[in-house]
């Protein structure tokens, strides 16, 4: 994948942050006091962004971001138990989730992908894996690097008579529900024995890292290893991960990218729920068997989910002065903050779910009254 150069990069940052001093709303410039801090907690696939976010939201509004990446399923449970004033998931909260935080809305932040990341000496980016294979390496069925299934389907490369070292994460995981719920729609040997969910019985001879962080540098460590990570980790560890090339629905063996994860968002997304409605439906990724032409679609690719309460006055320690603040900053991320994704491999929002996201943030309540009135 085509990194772009320190110099654009920054260009391209000094004309967001020009935009985003025009466009920002003067109310939230000029006089929210710098006192005021926003607790956040949970996924780590969109940790990168989140921060970024965190940051220039400080710069421009003295508001203070605390983010906490702790995993999808920590970050469900501190919202539930309202210890923080809003949740990070990476898939949809269940029906039993949902049943516990009455008023809960989702809110799709980003898009991201899941990929495949490997250290074998002297192999580069680029191995081919089916789903099937995958299901059937991180199931411990296939144990060499040369087996004969992933020889078949890369051609020209000398795969090592190796053991396979499986990492996964070790937490509570939307990265493990995005991946596993692929792992299970590709694989019946995968669905029969492991299922999917945030938290996946893996077999023992196994190595479990905490968060992406945890399992990026597993895999850096070990040699012959293998394990998933969000696209942002892969390209920006030190040094860079190799990663693999994952079979889609069209039967092409996809690169994750910027532009392979966007064509997935973009066959896949049609219609959605309501911020206030169970998102259990949507599914953990974009399932592109589903769609009528997957061609240059990556097939790990996802939505990542802020959640946050309806009525903001159930938080502990919400104040309407935080309140304000903290639906300014999601108003934020879903329209001038959207411009930071792409620097951090992640995919903008299209139009559809931005609209959608508005219309959520217009529920927001504190003490039965609309927090900020968008018009």
């Amino acid at each position: 994948m085509k990194k772009m150069s320190v110099k654009k990069i920054a260009a391209i940052e000094a004309v967001i942050i020009i935009a985003l001093i025009v466009s920002f709303p003067a109310y939230i410039m000029s006089t929210q006091p710098q006192t005021i801090t926003i607790s956040g907690a949970g996924a780590t696939f969109p940790q990168p962004l989140i921060q970024k976010w965190g940051e220039e939201f400080y710069d421009l509004t003295g508001v203070q971001v605390e983010y906490e990446g702790i995993g999808s399923g920590g970050g469900i449970r501190q919202f539930i138990n309202k210890t923080v004033d809003f949740g990070a998931t990476d898939i949809p909260m269940s029906d039993e989730e949902f049943a516990q935080a009455p008023g809960v809305l989702h809110i799709p932040e980003t898009i991201g992908g899941v990929v495949i990341v490997y250290n074998i000496p002297n192999i580069d980016s680029g191995l081919n894996f089916t789903g099937e294979i995958l299901a059937q390496i991180f199931g411990r069925n296939i144990t060499k690097w040369n087996d004969p299934q992933l020889v078949a389907i890369n051609p020209g490369v000398t795969l090592p008579d190796k053991e396979i070292v499986v990492v996964h994460r070790s937490d509570s995981s939307g990265t493990t529900g995005v991946f596993t719920a692929f792992l299970a729609d590709e694989s019946e040997f995968w669905a029969n024995n492991f299922g999917a969910g945030k938290i996946i019985n893996w077999p023992k001879d196994t190595l479990g890292g905490k968060g992406n962080p945890g399992v990026a540098a597993l895999v850096q460590q070990n040699d012959y290893s293998i394990g998933y990570v969000e696209l942002s980790y892969a390209l920006n560890s030190q040094p860079p991960l190799t990663y693999g090339r994952v079979q889609n629905a069209a039967g092409e063996f996809v690169e994750p990218s910027f532009e392979t994860l966007k064509q997935a968002a973009a066959v896949s997304i049609s219609v959605l729920p309501r911020g206030n409605e169970s998102w259990a439906s949507v599914g953990n990724y974009f399932n592109l068997h589903k769609v009528e032409n997957a061609t240059g679609a990556y097939p790990i690719t996802s939505f990542s989910y802020i959640i946050v309460y309806r009525e903001l006055s159930v938080v502990p320690g919400m104040t309407l002065e935080k309140a304000k603040a903290l639906t300014w900053f999601l108003w934020w991320i879903i329209h001038d903050g959207q411009h930071y994704a792409p620097l951090l491999s992640y995919v903008p929002l299209p139009d559809v779910v931005v609209k959608l996201n508005e219309e959520t943030l217009r529920m927001i309540t504190f003490n039965g009254e609309q927090v900020n009135d968008w018009t």
